[in-house]
């Protein structure tokens, strides 16, 4: 168990963090579970507003630092294939 005051500050940010991290984490799979769920029904039009609205959400949870930059990267360049592909 932390002992200093400084440990115990730490500790109590530590915790703060870890919940504000994992709701982003939740809010950004939700938006990318929504665009999946689109391409699924093969509404091209739903998925395709859907990946619009997806894409920012997903940026800012990689400026945020909950994921890497190149995993928002590839994440949503996988998401514009598939919902091309169902467009065509």
């Amino acid at each position: 168990m932390a002992n200093s005051p400084q440990a115990r500050k730490r500790i109590r940010q530590a915790a703060r963090r870890t919940e504000i991290n994992t709701a982003r984490r939740s809010r950004m799979r939700t938006f990318i579970r929504k665009v999946e769920e689109a391409i699924a029904s093969g509404d091209g039009a739903a998925a395709k507003t859907a990946l619009q609205v997806a894409q920012p959400e997903i940026m800012r949870s990689a400026n945020k630092g909950i994921v890497h930059k190149n995993t928002a990267s590839r994440k949503i360049s996988r998401l514009a294939a598939r919902v091309k592909a169902l467009s065509v």
